[in-house]
């Protein structure tokens, strides 16, 4: 029987040059308005993240909610490939950081409508009388 022989590879050094925070918010500006041609949905859920440099090699990803972080990692590999790439610099470690004040409540009219009835109880009768379409 033939022995195996341990596979040695030795490690690549990939380039490590150095990148702004204004690279990074040029290059997540403009992936942002790509992905608003290309699909709107993740559009829409990643918007609001906020990308940040960390240090040398670390990008800060700062997102609104778990389901938002979910459609996020479709796409991140397309930005931080195509980042990577553009800066010259492979050996980027990304961290995430939950914020749920980034979250974007929707207002509707029937939202509005009810905190000028918590101000002026009236409209809530006048609701019932008339029957506001606030949909």
């Amino acid at each position: 029987m033939e022995e195996e022989k341990p596979v040695t590879t030795a490690k690549e050094t990939l380039p490590s040059n150095h990148f702004t925070e204004t690279d990074l918010q040029k290059e997540w500006e403009q992936f942002l308005k790509d992905l608003q041609r290309k699909d709107i949905i993740i559009y829409s859920a990643i918007s609001s993240f906020r990308l940040q440099k960390k240090g040398e090699d670390i990008v800060e990803v700062t997102y609104p909610s778990e389901s938002a972080k979910i459609e996020f990692e479709k796409v991140r590999a397309d930005f931080f490939n195509h980042f990577m790439h553009k800066v010259n610099h492979f050996n980027i470690t990304i961290e995430y950081k939950n914020d749920t004040s980034l979250k974007k409540e929707i207002i509707t009219k029937r939202k509005i409508f009810d905190k000028f009835a918590e101000i002026n109880p009236l409209l809530k009768d006048l609701d019932e009388i008339f029957k506001f379409d606030l949909n």
